[in-house]
């Protein structure tokens, strides 16, 4: 009897096992491979200085010497970290991630219209295995957490008195998120100008707005010194992070410091950026206002991963939602698109020691792209999809933020050098 057959208790149940074999396998492989989650031993230490009052972004932490890179606020959140050895750390961290990867994929498949029960269970039991997913768990990184809080907020019921709280929160924590308010004050405007009520988008981006303030003014209060630090010096430091041309930094900044063979493409890079983000914030806001809020939330994903200076490949977790929107439309660009983010192929290029990126050829150029590529690929077809929906659904102007959304769904639509040094010895 095939697994489709079976009564749907029993397909739950089945799907259930098989995840929690494929996640006891990867944290059985994860402790063979002795990985240091160096990620969290620098967030650990950020709790630390937190607490002891000492100068956050003067931190040097593990054996890399990595910095403090995020806003204060975050920082705040890792005081706790600090109050446990690593060991312990580390396996909360595990197996938190391995419950936000369960959360992420619930909340996708709730975002595409398909949150059954069975089918939360088979997606996180394949993505523990995608590059971005397992490197987030590698490391102990936050990168799930990230895209929950924003998933969470985006899929809740228009109107929601929280609206905003997620996506503001995980502006406060990583800036990158930042871009999805943006998103939704464009789409509030256009709305606006095009002679709909644009008043359910733009107080969705108000309420990010605040939360961010709010978050950010309060980890102020508490820390003035870094929070003035960061602000006015760190936040346009984008070296902090490490080098443009790691193979590990999937934006756009990194695949044309590789193209260019040069550790700054500069204008390069700015003309690029403003373009794809341009483009991109115009498909994604086109796309939420014709009701295709799947394509327009992970539009916006992928194009802040673009434009921002940098973006390790464990950031590209939004790879699991990206897939699920595609195969609501498209089996084959799905199956294409899970390909290249569980292939691992960006590590097949020399990496490391060296600056070696910066001498790639053509088909390590092209390995050490394919990110990139992929989230170029999936926002020129939402853009095609928006531009052959024409101006249906736009005209109508009664449409609020999820309700058309979810009539479509009914329908069935780098880290520094030092770093991967020391991650190499693991």
């Amino acid at each position: 009897m095939t697994p489709t057959a079976l009564p749907r208790d029993r397909r739950a149940l089945l799907a259930l096992g098989t995840c929690l074999l494929s996640f006891t396998v990867f944290w059985t492989v994860q402790r063979t491979a002795h990985v240091s989650m160096i990620d969290l031993m620098v967030y650990r230490a950020e709790g630390e200085t937190v607490r002891g009052g000492g100068d956050l972004y003067a931190l040097r932490a593990t054996g890399a010497g990595l910095p403090a890179t995020y806003p204060p606020f975050a920082a705040l959140l890792f005081v706790p970290l600090a109050l446990l050895g690593a060991g312990t750390a580390r396996t909360l961290a595990t197996a938190g991630n391995l419950v936000l990867l369960v959360a992420f994929a619930g909340l996708a498949s709730r975002l595409v219209g398909h949150a059954r029960v069975e089918g939360v269970w088979w997606v996180a039991a394949a993505a523990v295995w995608c590059e971005p997913v397992w490197t987030t768990l590698r490391y102990g990184q936050i990168n799930l957490l990230i895209a929950v809080l924003v998933l969470w907020d985006l899929t809740r019921r228009p109107g929601h008195r929280w609206a905003g709280a997620g996506i503001g929160l995980a502006a406060a924590i990583k800036l990158t998120p930042a871009l999805f308010a943006v998103f939704l004050l464009v789409a509030g405007v256009v709305a606006r100008t095009g002679g709909r009520c644009g008043e359910p988008w733009l107080r969705h981006a108000r309420g990010a707005a605040v939360v961010f303030a709010g978050a950010t003014l309060s980890a102020a209060a508490v820390l003035p010194y870094d929070s003035w630090r960061f602000w006015t010096r760190v936040v346009f430091e984008a070296e902090r992070a490490g080098l443009a041309e790691d193979t590990a930094n999937q934006s756009l900044r990194g695949m044309l410091a590789r193209l260019l063979h040069t550790p700054d493409p500069g204008l390069w890079w700015i003309a690029a950026a403003t373009a794809v983000g341009a483009a991109g914030l115009a498909a994604s806001a086109a796309a939420e206002l014709r009701g295709s809020r799947p394509w327009a939330a992970v539009g916006c994903a992928t194009t802040a991963l673009l434009v921002s200076p940098v973006s390790w490949s464990h950031h590209w977790v939004w790879c699991v939602p990206m897939a699920m929107v595609l195969a609501t439309r498209n089996r084959t660009a799905a199956v294409g698109a899970a390909l290249v983010f569980c292939s691992y192929a960006l590590w097949w290029v020399p990496h490391g020691s060296g600056r070696h990126e910066l001498r790639q050829g053509g088909v390590e150029l092209t390995l050490s792209a394919l990110y990139g590529v992929t989230a170029l690929f999936f926002l020129a077809l939402t853009a095609a999809r928006t531009g052959r929906a024409g101006t249906g659904t736009a005209g109508t102007g009664t449409a609020r933020p999820g309700e058309a959304r979810l009539g479509e769904a009914r329908s069935g639509e780098a880290r520094p050098r030092r770093r991967s040094q020391a991650v190499a010895n693991e």
